[in-house]
């Protein structure tokens, strides 16, 4: 059984202990904006190459701290073709969607209107070349009847296609793109009724193995936590922020009652993306505050001859407003 199954097994079971906290990788930035999405091979520097970034995929995997590294269906098949996942714990993730609100091209504007469906991956190719066994399927309402409707439609198809490609899913909420009409003191609830109203006419087997959504601070989370301890709750890491946001938002998460964290750019454009998943893991398992996490960051930047993008005062800094509330 993979480390990942063990975990979810053991949350369900009510077991769960921190080191059963679930961390994730979302290496998929080709998938929503692009290019530019990669990061740079420094501050400042030029882009990374697609070789550059599946070598830096495939150090995470390597590395075995991460439960899941999520990427494209292109990657995935790439990484599985050089062995990376081979003998791995590490279990293997593809983006199942790309809807219109995740389109964040340079000069672009898809992002600023509703939500619009739409899946280039196809499940049954991806089942067929044995590349994967686990996608993530995302969805934003925003509070427009026929836009959200949409989008609903398009995730009863793809359960309806997973089903026959047998493959499982996990499941992202994303916070409003262009809402209509809700306030932001209302959002968080919003978001947690959507959810909870998406998934109640759902069988068992259709339901997804956890959430991926934004964290809208301590009363939203633990709501959604408490309400049905069976759907473990996930949070995604948002924008890049310090070290110290990457950080704090992992201890608040686990504490109000998250069980996995999916962070994209907080690991992506780090300095050194293996060390900060390193302390990642520390933070969650409860060995390091946030505070100390960001301090011994900074000394493995220094002993590995990195220069770090802020100085340590300012990367100790909670700059999230959800955070700091």
């Amino acid at each position: 059984m993979a480390r990942l199954d063990e975990k979810l097994a053991r949350i369900r079971s009510g077991q769960y202990k921190r080191r059963d906290f679930i961390i994730a990788d979302a290496k998929d930035p080709d998938m929503g904006p692009g290019l530019h999405g990669v990061g740079p091979v420094h501050a400042g520097g030029r882009l990374r190459t697609r070789a550059e970034f599946l070598a830096n995929c495939a150090e995470i995997v390597k590395q075995d701290v991460v439960d899941i590294l999520l990427a494209s269906v292109s990657n995935i098949e790439a990484l599985k073709g050089q062995g990376v996942f081979t003998d791995s714990a590490v279990t293997p993730a593809i983006r199942a969607n790309d809807a219109t609100d995740i389109w964040r091209h340079r000069g672009a504007l898809h992002r600023d209107t509703p939500s619009i469906p739409f899946r280039t991956a196809s499940l049954a190719r991806v089942a067929k070349a044995g590349i994967a066994d686990l996608g993530l399927y995302s969805l934003t309402f925003n509070n427009i009847t026929d836009s959200d409707v949409l989008s609903l439609d398009a995730f009863a198809q793809f359960r309806a296609d997973a089903e026959a490609a047998g493959m499982r899913y996990f499941f992202e909420v994303f916070n409003p793109n262009a809402a209509y009409g809700l306030s932001d003191a209302d959002m968080p609830a919003f978001v947690n009724d959507s959810i909870v109203r998406s998934l109640a006419g759902l069988t068992k087997a259709e339901r997804p193995e956890f959430l991926k959504i934004a964290y809208n601070g301590p009363r939203a989370l633990a709501e959604l936590a408490e309400y049905d301890p069976s759907l473990i709750v996930g949070v995604l890491g948002g924008g890049a922020g310090t070290s110290r946001d990457c950080f704090e938002l992992i201890h608040q998460a686990e504490k109000y009652g998250a069980r996995v964290a999916l962070f994209g750019r907080k690991i992506n454009l780090a300095e050194s993306p293996l060390d900060m998943v390193r302390f990642m893991r520390a933070v969650a398992d409860g060995d390091m505050g946030p505070k100390e996490a960001v301090s011994a960051y900074h000394d493995a930047l220094a002993k590995a001859g990195l220069k770090a993008d802020r100085a340590v005062a300012a990367d100790q800094e909670i700059t999230e407003s959800v955070l700091k509330a």
